[in-house]
């Protein structure tokens, strides 16, 4: 019954660690303040080269392996991880000098390229959010409000 009890709690545990609310947020320079979810699709899939104001956009990401990016991979790409690997690689394909998606370590490390990096947004827990970003409303929600679509479940 002791091993039941903990095998539940540890499987607790880890579906709740899956279960993160995401926000995207966006360098402060960026002039974005709404993005509608098709569009958000399509910079993370690296399809959109440049900002209505000219400025080159990069889009910055955990690993899409890591058990915390099911959200993304389910919401956004809907397809598997290894998929979403191929496509990061392909979406940068000749842009050695500005990448369309860079894959970084953490979610510290995430919040700060984003800052760091003009014409970046990402995709990160928003537990993480600094005040060195700004988040960027979701399908005219922001992150915790009801029916934000990155809500994880």
């Amino acid at each position: 019954m002791r091993v039941f009890i903990l095998a539940l709690g540890l499987f607790g545990v880890s579906a709740f660690a899956g279960a993160r609310d995401m926000a995207l947020v966006s360098n402060k320079a960026n002039t974005v303040t709404v993005m509608t979810l098709p569009d958000l699709v399509k910079i993370c899939k690296g399809q959109v080269n440049h900002w209505p104001d000219g400025k080159p956009v990069t889009f910055i990401t955990r690993n899409p392996s890591l058990p915390e990016m099911r959200l993304v991979l389910e919401k956004i790409y809907g397809m598997p991880k290894e998929e979403v690997s191929t496509l990061i690689t392909t979406a940068n394909h000749g842009r050695a000098n500005h990448p369309a998606i860079v894959v970084v370590d953490s979610d510290d490390a995430l919040v700060q390229r984003v800052e760091s990096t003009a014409g970046a947004v990402g995709l990160v827990d928003v537990y993480s959010i600094t005040g060195g970003v700004k988040v960027v409303k979701v399908a005219g929600k922001l992150p915790l409000e009801p029916g934000y679509p990155l809500h994880g479940n």
